[in-house]
């Protein structure tokens, strides 16, 4: 019984979820200890037990039911985000959120998980091929409507993580070379823009030789070459285009110590909690920089810096080795599946966490603009840590079923 128990339970990621959910408690009782809001930690708590219960749900579900679910709760998702939109609550000037009584629950969280099964259902029948443009099309629309309406709401930080989670199943699912690059060459140049003229002309000169290495041919290259430069020459007329706030983050981004008192003041304060914490940390609960709230609401976005000053390098490293262990192993479930939607509904969940993971530590480190991405299972947030401990139940549920066809 114990030999088919490890045949089909998944327990190395349950073992992952645990330690990460148990330090994300840790860390956010530590971040509100001394903030007057230790029952944030609590909430949080009741959170994870439910979203345990989730968890082993999607683990156990019928892999025929996750097949089925895919396109209702994809529709389903749409009407949640139209929804949200009209009725919604509006947190921090994004009005994304839904409030019933004391809780509070965020669609475009669930939509995530929707758009997965949604893309998975669609790109496994055997008559699509993301190298036909038509697909290729029908595809993206599965990505682009939930992502224009969360940019109603407006809330960047998701929107990116659904096109990055994109990319990936583009990628994993055997999209040309050149298509990933038209993709990504034109958000490349725009950024290296935002650096100066030299890194401008770095990227043009670079992914220039990259489309013409990759090309299909001519027409489609000059195209998108074509498109790249102007839109970096055009990278000003985009920036004045941005909200004041996006503005803010933009140019704390490319220089922290512009707002050392205003948008800066958390990317600072960040980096010297991390660095003070140094081989071995400062003890729990007794990181300074945590304790006498230097980093406001450390517990979201910046939930990073609670390990990396009370624990040190090491503890910081520990977290960032579970992520990856996670990540590997969301990898690996993707490889050995027999099943066409099982393996692009692995990679599109592991894509999820991937993006999460780079870019929440990439702001806490000030190597990315803060755009409000928590960080799985760590950052105070209930929508956050159902849906993750959703996506890890269905990543469960697939190595479960890893043999069907």
């Amino acid at each position: 019984m114990l030999d088919t128990a490890k045949e089909y339970f998944d327990y190395r990621t349950m073992v992952l979820i645990v330690a990460l959910v148990v330090i994300g408690l840790m860390s956010i009782y530590s971040a509100t200890y001394d903030a007057g809001l230790s029952d944030l930690a609590f909430k949080q708590l009741l959170w994870a037990i439910g979203g345990a219960a989730v968890l082993l749900t999607m683990a156990f579900l019928p892999f025929k039911v996750l097949q089925f679910i895919a396109y209702p709760s994809y529709f389903l998702s749409i009407l949640a985000l139209i929804a949200v939109l009209v009725l919604g609550k509006t947190v921090s000037g994004s009005q994304s959120w839904f409030s019933i009584g004391p809780l509070r629950f965020q669609p475009s969280e669930f939509a995530k998980v929707a758009t997965a099964l949604a893309l998975a259902a669609y790109l496994s029948r055997s008559d699509v091929s993301l190298r036909s443009f038509r697909y290729f099309i029908i595809a993206s629309g599965f990505l682009l409507l939930p992502v224009v309406l969360i940019m109603f709401e407006p809330d960047t930080g998701t929107a990116i993580i659904y096109v990055a989670m994109f990319i990936v199943v583009l990628y994993w699912g055997g999209v040309s070379k050149f298509t990933l690059v038209a993709i990504g060459a034109p958000l490349i140049t725009v950024i290296a823009a935002l650096f100066g003229t030299t890194w401008f002309l770095i990227a043009v000169v670079t992914l220039g030789l990259i489309i013409y290495v990759t090309k299909e041919h001519r027409l489609a290259a000059a195209i998108v070459f074509s498109v790249m430069v102007l839109l970096g020459i055009s990278v000003q007329q985009i920036r004045d285009g941005l909200k004041p706030y996006q503005q803010k983050r933009l140019e704390t981004f490319l220089d922290p110590t512009a707002y050392p008192r205003g948008a800066g003041y958390n990317v600072l304060q960040a980096k010297v909690a991390i660095g003070s914490g140094g081989l071995l940390g400062k003890g729990y609960l007794q990181g300074t920089q945590t304790q006498l709230n230097f980093v406001p609401e450390q517990w979201t976005d910046f939930i990073f810096c609670v390990p990396g000053e009370e624990f040190g390098f090491i503890g910081a490293t520990i977290v960032l080795l579970l992520f990856m262990m996670l990540l590997l192993r969301g990898v690996y479930i993707a490889s050995i599946m027999k099943n066409r939607f099982g393996d692009i509904l692995a990679v599109s969940v592991t894509g999820i966490f991937a993006s999460h993971v780079f870019i929440n530590i990439g702001m806490a480190l000030g190597l990315l603009p803060v755009i409000g991405v928590p960080l799985p299972f760590l950052s105070y947030g209930g929508s956050a840590l159902v849906t993750n401990m959703a996506m890890a139940g269905i990543l469960m549920n697939l190595y479960a079923n890893r043999k069907q066809y």
